[in-house]
């Protein structure tokens, strides 16, 4: 029987088609078809309560923490920047007891983008509200002018790492983040990072979590490596 991995979903706030006074939950569709090509059932799990987080990881075998709007700082202790974007209150809550519940389960989790905030965010670290304003390094271009599809910038991975196993020692990747992840969490390991020193990927093998700054979804299914993270994830439900 195929696995189930979980999606978590956003919510459109402010629509102005037809649908215009009529919130809409949906998730980008290349999450679902990364999960299918990797042989597994994709489940979109709607923001909820966190005790619908709860039920909906009771249904599933895996766990896909999506992108979104910035995390509210308020779960690191910061008052909010000037530079902070659009914040959804709700989904934060929602995230989080979607993480504590997988990992609790043990559950393998993959976070991308906002997911890996989150998951950051749930292992007590911060994060750069507004990388312009706030890094102090010269930064690479982060908020990509190109198509979502099409590689930018150089990541180096730890060659002893378990994301290594998935991408090499090196890969390009897509960069659409103004934030990013500052004091790393207690227990996550920090296993990749761009030319910057921007942290672009974390894992806690002990509790099964992976997370990756960069959006694999948006280059399938032209980029092997991408759907690579989808494969792996799967292969992690099945044990």
């Amino acid at each position: 029987m195929k696995k189930i991995i979980g999606i978590s979903g956003n919510q459109l706030l402010q629509v102005t088609t037809a649908f215009e006074g009529n919130s809409v939950s949906y998730t980008p569709h290349n999450f679902v078809s990364g999960v299918q090509a990797a042989g597994a059932s994709p489940l979109i799990l709607p923001v909820g309560s966190e005790e619908d987080a709860e039920r909906y990881v009771s249904l599933i075998d895996g766990l896909i923490l999506t992108g979104g709007h910035d995390v509210n700082p308020m779960h690191y202790g910061e008052a909010p920047h000037s530079k902070l974007q659009a914040i959804f209150p709700q989904r934060d809550l929602f995230d989080l007891a979607l993480l504590k519940a997988a990992i609790k389960k043990g559950i393998p989790v993959l976070g991308i983008c906002r997911g890996m905030q989150i998951v950051n965010v749930y292992y007590g670290g911060s994060l750069y509200q507004d990388l312009d304003s706030q890094y102090e390094q010269t930064l690479i271009q982060h908020v990509q002018r190109s198509s979502f599809n099409i590689p930018i910038h150089m990541v180096s991975v730890e060659k002893d790492s378990y994301i290594a196993e998935i991408t090499g020692e090196s890969l390009m990747v897509n960069s659409f983040h103004h934030q990013a992840l500052k004091e790393v969490g207690k227990g996550l390991r920090v296993v990749a990072n761009s030319p910057d020193g921007i942290i672009e990927a974390v894992e806690d093998m002990g509790s099964n979590v992976v997370a990756i700054q960069w959006h694999p979804e948006t280059m399938i299914p032209h980029d092997a490596v991408s759907q690579a993270f989808f494969n792996d994830l799967v292969a992690r439900a099945e044990g």
